[in-house]
């Protein structure tokens, strides 16, 4: 099998939690150059958490280059169809309470955003943009917390939480490299469900960022394509129009053997 990994070029998590104070929601932190990425919903921290529409949230936004992989299809690095395209991260082991059965969701942002310099995963007392309100600079999110697309929608479920994630994008990666959608990456959060309070809270999931100093977890998209090399020797031929006629007068031989006796 022939791999060839892009790693993300941009990766945040964006909150709307509540601060050590209890009062004030983390709306407007930036955690652009932490070296881990979240995504978490809890209820009733507060009685201003407890409905689904105040829980607090945390949400991953990351990029990675389709240019790249345009290029190398144009240079023939990988082939020009046939290709699997796969969103691996890695789960990144913490002290903190790891949820448990439950699934994320994975859509295609609809909006440029700004990374960040912001490091404070835990106070969120580093203010910058993106955040949960603004996706740049220039721009606030039509919809706080992010925008998406509605198609191609993804879900990855975990089990005992500790799993990586590992999932195939493919129909997602095709519609970048073709510019029928404009590549602005991903946002990862958990479902719909989950915010509503069904599943109750569903503490922190972190993955490796793609600033960690672990190289071998950074988050990538590995395109993947059949490289196998075959020739005929499994087959043989009867005749050849390729061969002088000579070489095509050729006798097939089956030999029977009994406990090593012709």
């Amino acid at each position: 099998m022939g791999i060839k990994r892009y790693f993300a070029t941009a990766d945040n998590t964006i909150t709307n939690a509540f601060e050590s104070n209890l009062t004030t929601r983390g709306t407007g932190s930036n955690m652009g150059a932490a070296d881990v990425l979240e995504t978490f919903v809890i209820h009733g921290q507060t009685t201003a958490s407890i409905s689904a529409t105040n829980a607090e949230e945390a949400r991953i936004l990351i990029t990675f280059p389709t240019n790249n992989i345009s290029s190398d299809k144009d240079s023939g690095v990988i082939p020009s169809s046939s290709v699997k395209y796969i969103l691996k991260m890695y789960n990144a082991p913490h002290a903190d309470t790891l949820p448990r059965k439950y699934t994320l969701d994975i859509k295609a942002i609809s909006a440029a955003w700004s990374e960040g310099t912001g490091l404070d995963m835990d106070n969120y007392t580093d203010m910058g943009k993106s955040n949960w309100i603004s996706a740049s600079s220039d721009a606030a999110w039509e919809n706080e917390g992010g925008d998406v697309h509605d198609t191609p929608a993804y879900t990855f479920e975990f089990e005992s939480g500790e799993e990586d994630l590992e999932i195939d994008i493919t129909t997602l990666v095709d519609e970048w490299v073709n510019n029928t959608k404009e590549n602005y990456g991903l946002l990862i959060k958990h479902t719909d469900d989950s915010i509503s309070g069904s599943n109750g809270s569903l503490f922190t999931k972190k993955f490796f960022g793609r600033g960690t100093q672990y190289f071998n977890y950074k988050p990538v998209i590995e395109a993947r394509w059949d490289s196998s090399r075959k020739d005929n020797r499994g087959n043989f031929l009867l005749s050849s129009s390729l061969m002088p006629e000579e070489d095509n007068i050729n006798t097939l031989y089956f030999y029977n053997r009994i406990r090593g006796q012709l």
